[in-house]
């Protein structure tokens, strides 16, 4: 990922506090018959390794498990993003000399790969994936809610994942390059935007 230094976040919790807020990521990887990519739920076990380990499945009809990968995995984590209007900048009223841009938080995870069918291991990462995602409904369903047999069934159609992090990059594109009237400018359009997201990168704009 391109990172200029102003973009650049290494705060490893803030990082984490990305990973753990995605619902939904991308994971790619390079194999001999080109690069494969899946949009998966995955989970960060922040006990494990200096990094952490990513988790999470794969169907097992899906080529991505078939195909040894050359070289680490990558796991793609995206926080709020925004379309950001040159509209808003004071610099546009002052000399014109303003474009589009777009602001946006993310997480890129790399790490070698391990791909497993060990149906113990597997109901682990299903049993804590569904944890993640069911743990703030009022009425949480859980895995050991339907049928063993039916479970069970459901773990030999899929294929687990396990991703040992041993490097982590982080950007934080929030108008850092702009002076201060232009991000305040910013800040003040996205946070009058319908859009949530747009909200959410207002709330992280530096003043």
């Amino acid at each position: 990922m391109y990172i200029p230094p102003a973009f650049r976040d290494d705060d490893k919790e803030c990082l984490r506090a990305t990973i753990r807020a995605a619902l939904l990521a991308n994971f790619v990887t390079v194999t001999a018959e080109g690069p494969l990519a899946t949009p998966l739920p995955l989970f960060l076990d922040e006990n494990e390794g200096e990094h952490g380990v990513i988790y999470g499945h794969l169907a097992k009809a899906n080529p991505q498990c078939r195909v040894p990968p050359l070289g680490d995995g990558l796991a793609i984590f995206m926080g709020p993003d925004a379309y950001v209007t040159p509209a808003w900048y004071a610099t546009k009223r002052e000399t014109g000399k303003v474009v589009p841009t777009w602001n946006y938080v993310a997480v890129h995870a790399y790490g070698p790969v391990e791909f497993f069918e060990d149906a113990g291991r597997l109901l682990d990462v299903v049993n804590r994936l569904t944890d993640h995602h069911e743990g703030e409904r009022a009425s949480p369903w859980a895995v050991s809610d339907a049928p063993p047999d039916f479970v069970q069934a459901q773990l030999r159609r899929i294929v687990g994942l396990r991703m040992p992090i041993t490097r982590l990059e982080g950007k934080r594109k929030m108008s850092q390059n702009r002076n201060a009237a232009d991000r305040a400018g910013v800040a003040a359009g996205l946070a009058a935007s319908e859009r949530a997201s747009d909200r959410d990168v207002a709330a992280l704009i530096p003043k």
